[in-house]
């Protein structure tokens, strides 16, 4: 079974806390929350009494490299406070992926985390934008070779999972469907967002080039277990969520 969820960074702009953005989250009728980086500014028990009332699941949480590495035992000790164990790194700059060499050392970096957290009961997953498909080798067409994110996977063991933003990856210059398709025994969590090619810019579910039918029936093919919403920049964040949740349950039928 496939649960919905949203991921609160598309909630940012609204001047509330973490406890009432997770009950705009239910309100709009969510299954789970994936959590971003204001989580922190709450105590952990604070949050947990919200999911507890709500009813929501925590899904998983995106989480700095950089705090993985630098606060190690502080940030897994929240997130276990908190009833995560799926922790997601949801961001990389672009010149760590142009290169082979650039490649190797983010796939060491990743694994290195991964063993750690799969040591300490948690999983990894590493969420992409557009700039990991750049094809390796020359030429920036990621259907001429291996692109950079074909490397990171093949240079990593399962320990890291990968959670695909099906919006992005349409920016990426690749099918999201086939994408969940290849690579389906990595992918627990899809990114379930839309976005308008030409543009590259984040866009309302069924407003873009993504088809979302197809990238739910992939993500069931995957025995994904969750779809997480996003928008990177809705007009209306409340009114967002709600056209998402609405949009992942037609999808689902």
């Amino acid at each position: 079974m496939v649960d919905c969820a949203v991921q609160l960074y598309a909630l940012r702009d609204l001047d509330a806390s973490v406890p009432d953005l997770l009950e705009l989250v239910a309100g709009a009728g969510f299954d789970g929350v994936e959590f971003a980086y204001r989580v922190r500014d709450e105590s952990p028990e604070t949050v947990r009494e919200a999911l507890d009332r709500t009813g929501l699941d925590a899904a998983a949480a995106h989480v700095s490299v950089d705090a993985l590495e630098d606060d190690y035992p502080a940030t897994i000790d929240f997130y276990d406070r908190l009833g995560v164990d799926r922790l997601v790194v949801p961001w990389l700059d672009p010149s760590r992926f142009e290169t082979t060499a650039a490649v190797d050392a983010v796939a060491t970096r990743l694994s290195d985390l991964a063993a750690a957290l799969d040591r300490d009961g948690f999983r990894l997953a590493y969420h992409t934008h557009d700039h990991e498909f750049v094809a390796l080798g020359g030429g920036t067409d990621p259907r001429a070779g291996e692109t950079a994110l074909d490397a990171l996977l093949a240079r990593t063991d399962d320990r890291l999972g990968f959670e695909p933003d099906v919006g992005w990856a349409a920016v990426g210059g690749v099918d999201p469907a086939a994408l969940i398709d290849r690579y389906a025994d990595r992918i627990t969590h899809v990114h379930v967002a839309d976005a308008d090619v030409d543009r590259g810019a984040s866009v309302a579910l069924g407003e873009g080039d993504v088809d979302l039918n197809a990238v739910v029936a992939s993500a069931r093919a995957a025995d994904a277990t969750w779809l997480v919403y996003e928008h990177d920049d809705p007009r209306s964040p409340r009114s967002s969520i709600e056209r998402g949740a609405a949009a992942l349950r037609d999808a689902l039928r």
